[in-house]
């Protein structure tokens, strides 16, 4: 027994001596894939920050509304002008209150020959109505949308400029989704069914633009252009896609950010992810503000009100999500 324990003993020692080995060489190694990190295209806000208003300008982008079919035609022809391979998804589905609506996914690829594919994503449409304004007088009231919707958007656009000017080694296919803000409105008190939203995400899910298509992850935006906001690992992207989470939030990091990207546990919120993650079978996070002191149901305080509008739209908040997602597309 003695010589067996003293054999255990030595067996386990050896295999302490391994593991702490194999750490310190998991530590250099995870050293020098830092030092080596390339360094990114300078995201440039002014440029986002102008896609925001440019959108805005057209008014509420409200499905089968003129001012939706222009911006429409504006986005597509910034990412052709930018060398993306354009297609425009059209489709038909039902909201809540059983009405077949007409819907326009858009899609740009970059470096459509690769094989290994990031997938980038926002919502391009804003909600019909501002069912969360403190005045019932404007509950009918279509929305601007800047923060939400447009925010996302702007930062996709002007990474796609910069692709242009500096392609990255993977494949990168914007998609930005249509009807995602349809839902309900909160008067109507409809019992939750998460089917209601999302539903140009649920469609291109099921019915990619190419046939066949993945990507080894996906990366959504959505309101991330208020004043001070804070984005926290949600709860569906670190379930479905913790790995993705931590590409972005280490990414974060590393720029100095952690105040801004901070590790740990957000709130829970069937966004497009969602259905990119349960459909596509893509993993897939949700880069979002949720703020647990908003008055408005943990969304930023403008959510659904008329006060959605361009002059509370940040350009720091901008710069940061942009720098971040710039540094995640050039080093995969």
């Amino acid at each position: 027994m003695k010589y067996t324990t003293s054999l255990m003993f030595l067996v386990f020692l050896l295999l302490g001596s391994s593991c702490q080995m194999g750490q310190k060489n998991r530590k250099s190694s995870n050293k020098a894939q830092k030092a080596e990190r390339i360094i990114a295209p300078k995201f440039n806000a002014d440029s986002a920050f102008l896609y925001v208003a440019d959108q805005v300008d057209f008014g509420p982008r409200v499905p089968g509304s003129d001012e939706h079919r222009k911006c429409a035609i504006w986005i597509i022809d910034k990412l052709e002008d930018y060398g993306a391979n354009v297609t425009s998804q059209k489709f038909k589905t039902r909201t809540y209150d059983n009405v077949t609506r007409s819907g326009q996914n858009i899609i740009g690829s970059f470096n459509p020959e690769a094989a290994k594919r990031i997938l980038l994503m926002a919502h391009w449409d804003t909600r019909p109505f501002a069912d969360h304004d403190d005045n019932p007088d404007n509950y009918n009231t279509p929305i601007d949308g800047a923060n939400d919707g447009a925010s996302g958007v702007g930062v996709l656009l002007e990474m796609a400029r910069q692709f242009q000017l500096k392609s990255p080694k993977v494949g990168v296919d914007i998609v930005l989704f249509d009807l995602e803000d349809w839902g309900p409105p909160h008067e109507m008190q409809i019992t939750y069914d998460e089917e209601y939203w999302g539903l140009g995400s649920q469609y291109w899910s099921q019915n990619p633009h190419k046939y066949g298509y993945t990507a080894a992850f996906g990366i959504l935006l959505d309101m991330v252009g208020a004043k001070n906001a804070e984005f926290r690992r949600e709860y569906h992207s670190d379930r479905e896609a913790g790995f993705v989470v931590d590409i972005v939030w280490d990414a974060a990091a590393d720029l100095g950010y952690r105040n801004v990207f901070i590790d740990a546990p957000g709130g829970q919120i069937t966004d497009d992810h969602y259905f990119v993650n349960k459909y596509a079978k893509i993993p897939s996070i949700d880069i979002i503000h949720l703020d647990s002191n908003s008055k408005n149901r943990s969304f930023f305080d403008h959510w659904h009100t008329i006060n959605d509008k361009i002059e509370h739209i940040d350009k720091q908040s901008l710069q940061i999500v942009g720098d971040v997602l710039m540094n995640v597309v050039y080093n995969e």
